[in-house]
């Protein structure tokens, strides 16, 4: 038991002495490739097997025709060792580079594709995980094309219609200038709606450019859901009853909110506004409230036909509108854009969807605490 312990304890020295040695070389060559750390441990190995054997040779445990055996045996496994680590790093340092390579698609605007062939699992992993961040990047870069295009059309659609009214007010204003303007009131009259349409417009722009820039300041108090939608309602009648467009809103409970009056008042008035000039005469505009699993659930039910499902996701776009119409009706593509913005910064969500003979606008708020 006494030459076992002695023995044990010469082989843990030899072999802890090549151990720290193969500690240091590893730290030296941490920037090296993968092949030169597999190879060096497999030398720390075999070094620690032969430097254990050869201090108990040193203590005479073995004799000389015995170490010679032992020696040989680990030299010729050190052989098939180190080239066991060779053939196995140049495959995973094949690997990599080829995962490397596939990677840099990502500077390029492209799509990560995984090289084919077996890899380690760790390889794999990281391969789904470049996979995943491509797929979150295309739709990123998507995204970024959409978001493009929507404020070029608008800058193209808000130029033409500043343009569009402004020269009507020019004319407008010379013929008063000179005297030949047939009926100076009808005129006046035209000056100040068309004032007004433009003092609309910037307005729209300054709301949606504090909400695009994160500055739309909220003073959120306790109301109720049915004095907000009763107020809506009563904004909107006059332009309804333009439009012989009936307004129902009998649907609606006395769900209280924590929301900003004002703020949430120009969301309920745009999308009303928004669905009675779709709806053509005599149809119906209803609005209804009630609570759900994720809050409270305003709803504004128009009778438009529908919109095509291609342009569902695209109606709350910066400067989209449903058509090509270029006239005041058709508005400047600002305001279902300014309510999302707004319900986002209450920390709810504003939704879409078709119904039959028209759509259903639904906006979700949270209730507010008993």
């Amino acid at each position: 038991m006494r030459d076992t312990l002695l023995i044990a304890l010469f082989a843990f020295v030899g072999a802890a002495a090549a151990g720290l040695l193969g500690a240091f070389v590893l730290r030296l060559i941490r920037r090296r490739s993968l092949i030169a750390h597999l190879a060096v441990v497999v030398g720390v190995a075999v070094t620690a097997m032969l430097a254990g054997t050869l201090a108990v040779a040193q203590a005479m445990f073995l004799s000389g025709h015995d170490l010679t055996v032992v020696t040989t045996v680990v030299a010729m496994a050190a052989v098939v060792s180190l080239a066991t680590a060779l053939l196995l790093g140049r495959w995973v340092a094949a690997r990599s580079r080829a995962l490397a390579l596939a990677a840099r698609s990502f500077g390029d605007g492209g799509d990560f594709t995984s090289p084919d062939g077996p890899a380690t699992a760790e390889l794999s992993a990281l391969s789904r995980e470049l996979e995943a961040t491509s797929a979150k990047l295309a739709e990123s870069r998507e995204r970024e094309r959409a978001l493009e295009s929507s404020r070029r059309e608008l800058v193209a659609w808000i130029s033409h219609d500043l343009r569009t009214p402004l020269a009507g007010l020019r004319a407008m204003a010379e013929a008063l200038e000179d005297g030949v303007a047939a009926d100076p009131e009808r005129y006046l009259k035209q000056i100040r709606m068309e004032v007004e349409r433009l003092n609309g417009m910037v307005g729209d722009l300054f709301e949606l450019s504090r909400i695009h820039a994160g500055a739309l300041a909220l003073s959120p108090s306790r109301v109720s859901l049915y004095d907000l939608v009763g107020d809506a309602l009563a904004g909107a009648d006059p332009l309804a009853r333009e439009h012989g467009v009936r307004l129902v809103g009998n649907g609606v409970e006395p769900v209280p909110v924590e929301v900003d009056s004002r703020e949430m008042s120009r969301v309920l008035g745009n999308l009303l506004v928004n669905a009675i000039r779709r709806t053509p005469a005599d149809g119906t505009v209803a609005v209804a409230a009630e609570r759900s699993a994720d809050g409270v659930v305003v709803s504004v039910t128009d009778g438009c036909g529908g919109i095509p499902e291609d342009d569902l996701p695209r109606v709350f776009d910066t400067g989209w509108r449903g058509s090509h119409a270029r006239t005041p009706p058709a508005g400047a593509g600002l305001g279902l854009a300014i309510v999302r913005g707004i319900v986002e910064a209450h920390h709810g969500s504003a939704t879409v969807r078709n119904i039959p003979g028209g759509c259903r606008f639904e906006v979700t708020l949270p209730t507010a605490d008993a």
